[in-house]
């Protein structure tokens, strides 16, 4: 590669580009894109995006490291996979997506009140805290973390789906109270700290602070 070709090379990767190349997970595929638009077509969820996977992509490339890192578009992905599939360079997509969007929440940059980012932290510490899910108490985690009026309102627009589910057993009402696990509940924990201990020295991340105990 000539001179003058390193230096443009240079120029092109910004100091947002290196960052998400470093830190975001399947990040240094982002200067593959050819900006075809293909993964946007492709997309369920195409008309809705704020940024589409390639503007994103784009706009790595143009530095612009707060509009990317605040944006919701990644977190609009349903992991649905068209847009890998059919990319014409075969770019994994889909797991940058996601990638950008934990990078920007460890980051503490992503949008406030975002549903998909709620409902998945809600998730994780519901599932994680016995080895399976509560699924009443996700349920009310949900519909409640809007205010008590709102979960109010919000359980009451479906109750007929509530009951629906007591009646063929999949909601217990009792699982308020006492909640199910796995037998080896230490083990888990044990075990999602060293996954964390592992990512962090992979992406020199500091290491979070979920309250595993060892």
């Amino acid at each position: 590669m000539g001179d003058m070709n390193t230096q443009m090379l240079d120029k092109y990767r910004n100091d947002f580009l290196r960052e998400v190349e470093e830190k975001v997970d399947d990040g240094d595929w982002v200067k593959m894109c050819m900006q075809c638009g293909v993964c946007a077509g492709s997309c369920t969820f195409g008309p809705d995006w704020e940024h589409t996977p390639q503007k994103i992509f784009m706009m790595i490339r143009a530095g612009k490291r707060e509009e990317v890192l605040s944006s919701h578009s990644m977190w609009l992905c349903t992991s649905c996979y068209n847009c890998m599939v059919r990319c014409p360079r075969k770019l994994p997509i889909t797991h940058i997506m996601h990638g950008l969007a934990s990078y920007a929440n460890r980051l503490g940059l992503a949008p406030k009140d975002q549903p998909t980012r709620d409902f998945s932290l809600i998730f994780w510490e519901n599932c994680t805290k016995t080895g399976r899910v509560n699924e009443l108490r996700l349920t009310i985690s949900v519909y409640f973390r809007q205010g008590f009026l709102a979960g109010v309102k919000k359980m009451w627009s479906l109750r007929k789906i509530g009951q629906g589910l007591m009646k063929t057993k999949r909601l217990n009402p009792m699982e308020l109270f006492m909640s199910h696990g796995c037998k080896d509940k230490d083990g888990l924990r044990r075990a999602l700290k060293k996954a964390d201990e592992i990512e962090a020295r992979r992406r020199g991340y500091e290491l979070q602070k979920r309250g595993y105990s060892a």
